[in-house]
Parts: structure tokens; C-alpha cells; sequence
């Protein structure tokens, strides 16, 4: 008897090279603090991610060893801005221009994009350090949302989601009991924070009380296999989620109801650690794939009717 599935099986697409971090910018035979604890010691010339763009067409995006910002022109010629003590992690662009960082070793940092100068935005909690900033995303309302993940995983599930209002000061943990929380995206009516919980291999779903609580989370999509998990999450303009899988070299497009509809292929390493849309509509997306140090594109068929939800609609992209 032949098996029948629920919904079709989902479009398989190739992704090409953007562009990739030039040679002079790689630090081949350089150790790194972060390489030492993270890689055993092995080398690595850098470690890409963090991917956003900004209303000219830019891509940012950041090398986490080295304490790096890099921007990419719409050409793909990369530009480093600024170099700094600290192991950023994840880029987002507020819509007023601001770059805010998250950053494991220093909290949340904030870049000036023309001067290249970082300083600190959020040191920690109420003098409380931060476990380890990873990923951050923006409401329309200008609140951030960002992760503090850590070391923590199925040992230690005590990772942290905090929702923050630069404007006000107001920081309040929303969930914090999660095994590794690394990418986060709003649902496009800002009512579920969807949240990549890498070392449990899944994402989760956390609806949003009128209040600002999160009430009844739960399990959104469940993955298998790999090196990792979920890492980076982003939104389509149908109210789907895109997970990028690293350590399978894979980024997953769903549904709004969780179902795979699309799934990119790397042609280069397995290390696709975040993705974002851009170019013409929205309709391409860029991911950074660390294991290479370089940039993948795709873009999607129109027949497929995937775009990014709109980068600017709200406070940031």
C-alpha cells in the first residue's frame, strides 16, 4: 500500500554564494578565546552570523571569534566597520537607523554605523549578569526582544527569553526555563514570539497574553539529526517561519501552521546559523553559513509565494 502524506512533500532549492569574507580579512592561524572553549582549540578564521539589512540594501552581519562587524553592498563587497572586544552574536537595525548587538561575552552592545564605535546598551538584570546574548528581534512598538542562552541545554534548561524598552529601561523575562534559546521572530500580528531552542532540536511556539506574559508555550516544530539545531529564525510575508537548521546545511520554510513548504540546500558547509530576506520584494534570502565564512543567497520562485514579512513595517527588521 503506497503511504500518503498530509500535505506535499516540500520544494527542494540550491542556494549560491552572495559573497564571502575576503582573505584579508581572515584570521587563519590566530587563536581566539572563543575557539579555544567552543572549538577544542581548532583553528578558525572566523565564525559568520547575525544577518540584517539595512534600508540602503546593506547587509550586516557579524564574525562572533573575532569581535567583528562586517556590511556587505548590494554587490557583495564587504567592508569591515568595527572590531571590539566581545563576542557578538546576533544584528538587528532599529528603524531609526541604530544597529543593537547582542553579544554573549558583553550583553546587549549598540554600534554607531558611522563612526564604528560600540558601547553597551544592557550590561545585565538588575546587576544580575546575562548568561550568554545570542539573537535579538524588534516589536513595531520598539521593544526588543532577545535571548540569553549560555552554556545552556538539556543539562541545564534555565536559558532566558527578556522582552526590553530602550526607551523606558523595562526589562522583563518572558520564559525562563528553556534547554538553549537562540533565534526568535513576532508572528506577524506580534501574538506568538516563535524561539529556536537549539539542544532540544526544536522550535517553540510562546503565545503573548494581552498583559505581555507568555502563557501556554508550547512545542512548534520538532527536528532530528544534526550536529545542532534551530539556530536562526525569520518571518515570511504569509506568516510562515524559516529555521535554519545548522549543522545539516539546511534552511527550512513552514507554513503558519508548521508545515514544510520549501527547504534550501547549502552548497558550501553545514554551519547555516541565520538567514534574512532582501533584495527586490523581499523574495530573496540571504544565509550566513559559518563553517565557510560566506554568504548563500536564494531566491524563491514566485509560483512558491515566499517573501520576507516587510523589514521596516515595524521598530526594526
Amino acid at each position: 500500500m503506497t503511504a500518503t502524506y498530509p500535505f506535499p512533500e516540500p520544494v527542494v532549492l540550491h542556494a549560491e554564494v552572495f559573497t564571502e569574507l575576503p582573505e584579508t580579512f581572515r584570521r587563519g592561524g590566530v587563536s581566539s578565546y572563543w575557539a579555544e572553549r567552543n572549538r577544542r582549540g581548532q583553528a578558525v578564521d572566523c565564525f559568520l552570523e547575525g544577518p540584517s539589512f539595512d534600508r540602503s540594501g546593506n547587509l550586516w552581519f557579524v564574525d562572533i571569534p573575532f569581535g567583528r562587524i562586517f556590511r556587505a553592498d548590494p554587490s557583495g563587497s564587504v567592508r569591515q566597520i568595527a572590531e571590539y572586544e566581545g563576542q557578538p552574536n546576533g544584528l538587528k537595525i532599529h528603524r531609526d537607523g541604530r544597529i543593537f548587538i547582542a553579544d554573549f561575552q558583553n550583553g546587549i552592545m549598540q554600534l554607531d554605523p558611522e563612526t564604528g564605535q560600540v558601547s553597551h546598551a544592557l550590561r545585565d538584570c538588575d546587576t544580575e549578569g546575562f548568561k550568554g546574548c545570542n539573537d535579538l528581534h524588534f516589536g513595531r512598538d520598539g521593544a526588543l526582544y532577545f535571548t540569553d542562552q549560555g552554556q545552556t541545554g538539556l543539562q541545564d534548561p534555565t536559558g532566558r527569553v527578556y522582552r526590553w524598552q530602550p526607551e523606558t529601561g523595562s526589562l522583563t523575562c518572558l520564559i525562563d526555563k528553556v534547554p538553549s534559546p537562540n533565534g526568535l521572530v513576532l508572528d506577524i500580528n506580534e501574538h506568538v514570539l516563535y524561539l529556536a531552542v537549539t539542544r532540544a532540536n526544536a522550535v517553540w511556539r510562546l503565545p503573548l497574553s494581552p498583559s505581555g506574559r507568555v502563557n501556554k508555550a508550547g512545542l512548534f516544530i520538532q527536528f532530528s539529526g544534526g550536529r545542532a539545531g534551530p539556530d536562526g529564525l525569520a518571518l515570511t510575508s504569509q506568516n510562515g517561519v524559516v529555521v535554519c537548521q545548522t549543522g545539516m546545511g539546511l534552511v527550512w520554510v513552514h507554513d503558519e501552521l508548521g508545515r514544510p513548504i520549501a527547504v534550501v540546500r547549502s552548497l558550501r558547509g553545514l554551519g547555516t546559523t541565520n538567514c534574512a530576506f532582501g533584495g527586490p520584494e523581499g523574495r530573496t534570502l540571504f544565509i550566513t553559513e559559518s563553517d565557510s565564512g560566506c554568504i548563500l543567497k536564494v531566491e524563491f520562485p514566485e509560483e512558491l509565494q515566499i517573501s520576507g514579512a516587510s523589514m521596516f513595517s515595524g521598530a526594526g527588521n
